[in-house]
């Protein structure tokens, strides 16, 4: 399951893999607009929706989105907030859970972690043969949630180079050079860097 978390608009995603097959079983919003102001109601419309989805769908696993550091700080917090109790609704259900950085999310789909919402749903579409949606500018956080979940079932190494880059093996074997020259130059001490 992959959520895009938002305190007025969260979207939510499951999906499906058997092998290397993706079925996408749904993807779609919370919305909480007309819920007014009060955050409380916001937090429990999200844990109970949560808890909804756990008990049909009952996921093995949620991605969520890591909260991006932005300007207002009132803003992080309740977007915080809102991850948590997403995060705590999982856990209410033992159900295990991992963060995705935004720029993550976007490099495993589309390759480039600059890439814009339209561009995500755009990649999400052709990956997986989604159907074209009326309603897609709506949807722009349900596909996001969407690119959530097949960033974690990237990440876990199925389907490694399918989300648009190479691998690193890949690459060596491809431009055999490369390593040749790389290690006839003098080394330099690197930090050893463990990608999640």
């Amino acid at each position: 399951m992959g959520v895009d978390p938002g305190t007025q608009i969260m979207g939510y995603a499951v999906i499906e893999v058997r092998g290397q097959h993706v079925t996408v079983l749904r993807y779609d919003v919370i919305n909480m607009k007309a819920l007014g102001s009060n955050h409380a109601v916001k937090l429990k419309r999200i844990f109970d929706r949560m808890i909804e989805l756990i008990d049909e769908f009952l996921p093995d696993e949620l991605a969520i989105e890591a909260p991006f550091f932005g300007v207002n700080v009132q803003s992080m917090l309740k977007l915080g907030r809102a991850q948590g109790v997403a995060i705590a609704a999982c856990l209410s259900r033992q159900i295990p859970y991992v963060e995705y950085a935004p720029t993550k999310v976007k490099q495993s789909v589309t390759g480039s972690g600059s890439a814009t919402k339209e561009h995500v749903a755009h990649m999400l579409r052709q990956t997986l043969a989604l159907p074209p949606i009326a309603e897609a500018p709506k949807l722009l956080d349900a596909t996001d949630a969407l690119a959530v979940a097949l960033c974690h079932h990237y990440q876990k190494g199925n389907n490694a180079t399918a989300a648009g880059g190479k691998s690193w093996g890949k690459f060596l074997a491809e431009n055999p050079d490369r390593l040749n020259a790389a290690t006839t130059k003098k080394a330099t001490p690197r930090a050893t860097k463990k990608t999640v």
